[in-house]
Parts: C-alpha cells; structure tokens; sequence
C-alpha cells in the first residue's frame, strides 16, 4: 500500500467515518468489518475510544489533499467492501460514487471495480490499483 503522508487528525477522523458510513449501508456492521476498521484506525494512530465514538457520531467529510491518500482511502473501501466476499450492486454504486467524491477518475474507478473479479479473493494488489489511477492520473 502507498504510505500515508501526514495527515491531520480531522482528515484522519474523516476517513475512518466515511468507511464506517460505507460498512453500515446494510444497517449492521460486522464483526470482521469492525476488526478492519479497527486495524485501519490503530494504523492511523486514533484510540479505541474515539474509533468506537465515530461508529455513532460520524464526523464531517473532509477532503483528501493528497491524489495518493485519496487512491489508499479507495483501496481500503475496495478491500472493505470484499470482506465478506458478496457484492451487491448497491455497494458498487456507492463505491463508485465515493471514488468520484474523492475527485478519482470515472475510469480508473470502472476499471477497478470490473478488474477485482480476476484477482483472488477480489483483491486488487496495491502495484495494479496505483498503475490504473496513474494511467488516468498522467
């Protein structure tokens, strides 16, 4: 995965809701979404408390500055959406919806989400998915 430069805590907070916004569209979280996002949080360096805060007090969007922090943030809601290896259309709207949100690009999005289905277990290796948005992004 790329390495996150600095961001700020509000950032921070920001895309840890919009994920838990995205695991919630079916109205539960599950246990191996949660344990996700918990990891994705203690990599970020947000406590327990304040993760366990948000997941009933989501904050304001805050948008990424950064084009590499805005490609991890949609590969960590690829992999958030795979977890439980069924996809509904409805997730892949959204996806695509938060990808263009981020500023993305309409085909490197489409690219991704048609391409997961010929990796193992739907994952997109981070190497692929950086190649794809620079294509676009050059």
């Amino acid at each position: 995965m790329l390495p996150v430069t600095m961001m700020n805590r509000q950032e921070k907070l920001s895309l840890l809701s919009e994920m838990i916004a995205f695991a919630q569209s079916d109205d539960s979280l599950k246990s191996i979404e949660y344990n996700f996002l918990y990891s994705i949080a203690k990599q970020l360096g947000i406590s327990k408390e304040d993760f366990d805060y948000l997941i009933e007090h989501p904050v304001t969007y805050v948008h990424l500055k950064s084009h590499s922090e805005r490609i991890v943030q949609f590969h960590r809601l690829v992999l958030l959406m795979n977890l439980d290896h069924k996809v509904s259309s409805k997730q892949l709207v959204k996806i695509h919806n938060f990808g263009l949100r981020m500023g993305l690009s309409h085909e490197s999005i489409n690219r991704v989400l048609d391409l997961m289905d010929s990796f193992p277990n739907k994952i997109v290796p981070p190497d692929f998915l950086i190649d794809i948005f620079k294509v676009q992004y050059n």
